[in-house]
């Protein structure tokens, strides 16, 4: 163990920790979310792809996700197993949880790119990329090169909160943002000059990731706190069962996500086909585009909800390993209401200024009823975003708690039983809409659920303070 050690986190103000590791971890998170958001925006305003690709973005975007819900379960349940380690003073289980993730990352990105390079057709089908036929040739374009660059995407996810708790949670941030910025230099370069379209938006996406993961394996030979040696390197049954027990709720609930998305995706070919309006070919991808941009901005909200709660998470592990539930509690209760905090500003933002949203995603290119129906999304889709952010406030924290059950529990029942449950049932009473209303209703069933656990929550906490 290096001199270096995280004895601060039992001691030092519950605000000034919360924005030294949240704030850099939201700007990460924000920064890692730009590389699809920026991706649709150049695509949108390219006259030549248009709504067609930012469909094909839609359909693809899911398949991404499937690789960051691998990619942070390995590397959330290393953050919070190296945390939970420090704070019982046992660095060496630190250290080998790290190379064991490192491992696990490797190999399961190697695997996934395989998978997805061999049933490329059948994969972009099953997310609803024959909703036309140009929409499925980008889908399929798009997609080939977002899978070459899988292994780097992987890595970084998975390093980056590893990185944070390490304790250098700027430098997760700065290697996160010098990806995103290569990204945003190289896309206008690739779609607008060079005329690559799809490929040009995946390619720059790639190499944006590639140097993000240069800057991370960098940092893994210079650790700050947890020196990782040659014999980390070596695969550990118990601290990996212990790792992705810890991760599985971070795993979940992006994977449950997909399968929310999938359905989504599916409910919307199918009720496009029967719309008056967007059962004509011509429109028939505009449901498909305007509900990913939707799902882009929430993504936006959403990376600054857990950035706050998982940037708490090496703060929480430690004050729990260390038996400071005092501290424990309180960080929870700042937690909650920072959360609320932006979901009231997000709130506002969709419901009042919709069409300047909608405008960044070139709606100036498309008819009327792109901006119609994207303005609909907007008001109707997040109009419950509060409870969206106090849920994953509560799924991460009792994650990092060490209730993993509860945590998966809670994300389970959101994404896949009211998300997708809610997603196949709606459409038949509204059509469309019933889409766009299974978020809201998701949301509000799944905070009642949540206010439950947080109430249980405070009081084993006080239990244990009062001990």
């Amino acid at each position: 163990m290096k001199e270096t050690n995280q004895s601060y986190l039992g001691t030092e103000g519950i605000g000034k920790l919360m924005c030294k590791y949240a704030v850099p971890c939201i700007i990460s998170l924000l920064v890692g979310a730009l590389y699809n958001i920026v991706d649709q925006i150049f695509i949108a305003n390219a006259g030549y792809l248009g709504s067609y690709g930012n469909a094909a973005n839609t359909v693809v975007f899911p398949l991404t996700v499937i690789a960051l819900a691998i990619a942070v379960m390995i590397g959330d349940g290393c953050c919070a197993f190296v945390s939970l380690s420090l704070g019982k003073k046992k660095p060496a289980d630190a250290s080998r949880s790290m190379g064991n993730a490192i491992l696990l990352t490797i190999i399961s990105s190697l695997i996934l790119t395989a998978i997805y390079l061999l049933f490329i057709d059948e994969i972009i089908a099953m997310f609803g990329g024959t909703v036309n036929e140009e929409t499925f040739r980008y889908s399929k374009e798009y997609f080939f090169w977002i899978s070459v660059g899988i292994p780097f995407y992987m890595f970084v996810q998975a390093i980056n909160p590893v990185i944070r708790a390490d304790g250098s949670p700027k430098f997760a941030m700065i290697s996160t943002l010098v990806g995103a910025v290569i990204n945003i230099i190289l896309d206008p370069v690739f779609i607008f000059i060079f005329k690559w379209g799809m490929m040009g938006a995946a390619v720059a996406t790639v190499i944006g990731q590639i140097a993000t993961a240069v800057l991370s394996v960098w940092y893994l030979c210079h650790t700050k706190v947890i020196p990782i040696k040659r014999e980390d390197f070596q695969f550990d049954a118990r601290i990996i069962r212990r790792t992705l027990v810890l991760g599985i709720c971070s795993f979940l609930s992006q994977i449950s996500l997909v399968v929310a998305m999938a359905a989504i995706n599916n409910m919307i070919c199918t009720y496009s086909a029967m719309d008056e309006i967007f059962g004509q070919t011509q429109y028939a991808q505009i449901p498909m585009a305007v509900v990913g941009i939707v799902m882009k901005f929430f993504q936006i909200v959403i990376s600054i909800v857990v950035g706050m709660a998982a940037g708490c998470i090496p703060i929480v592990g430690y004050n729990m390993g260390a038996g400071a539930y005092d501290r424990t509690k309180k960080l929870f209760t700042r937690l909650l209401i920072s959360e609320a905090c932006v979901g009231v500003v997000a709130f506002i933002i969709v419901e009042f200024f919709p069409q300047q949203l909608i405008s960044i995603f070139g709606a100036a290119n498309e008819s009327v009823y792109y901006t119609d129906f994207a303005v609909r999304a907007f008001r109707i889709y997040l109009c419950m975003m509060v409870f969206a952010c106090i849920n994953k406030a509560a799924f991460i924290f009792l994650q990092a708690t060490g209730k993993a059950a509860a945590s998966t529990m809670l994300s389970m029942v959101r994404e896949i039983v009211f998300g997708v449950g809610f997603a196949l049932i709606l459409p038949h009473f509204f059509g469309l809409d019933g889409v766009l209303y299974s978020m809201p209703v998701s949301d509000v069933l799944t905070a009642v659920i949540s206010l439950i656990l947080i109430v249980i929550t405070h009081r084993q906490l006080n239990n244990k303070i009062n001990k």
